[in-house]
């Protein structure tokens, strides 16, 4: 998925007041700017492991570690998608 794909899907869910893309290697500008409350990652990720968590955190906001979903990772679907294809050809 591309990156304007990826925010178009997490935009779409009512919980998200707004989706941005940064070019920076990390989003700790972003983060100190915007001041957000709450900031969600994935759970390969541990809260001292968050960029700009500690930002956060100072604010008095709170980081959120949203568990993985066995099965569902963009990665694993593409490399299927890529097999698939170069089986077919």
């Amino acid at each position: 998925m591309s990156q304007d794909d990826r925010a178009y899907v997490v935009a779409s869910l009512r919980a998200v007041d707004y989706v941005t893309i940064f070019d920076e290697a990390t989003p700790l500008d972003l983060i100190e700017y915007l001041g957000p409350h709450v900031l969600v990652k994935g759970g390969d990720w541990t809260e001292d492991t968050v960029v700009g968590g500690e930002s956060v955190m100072k604010r008095g906001g709170s980081i959120k570690i949203i568990p993985l979903m066995e099965g569902r990772s963009t990665t694993n679907l593409i490399g299927k998608i890529l097999t698939a294809y170069k089986n077919y050809c």
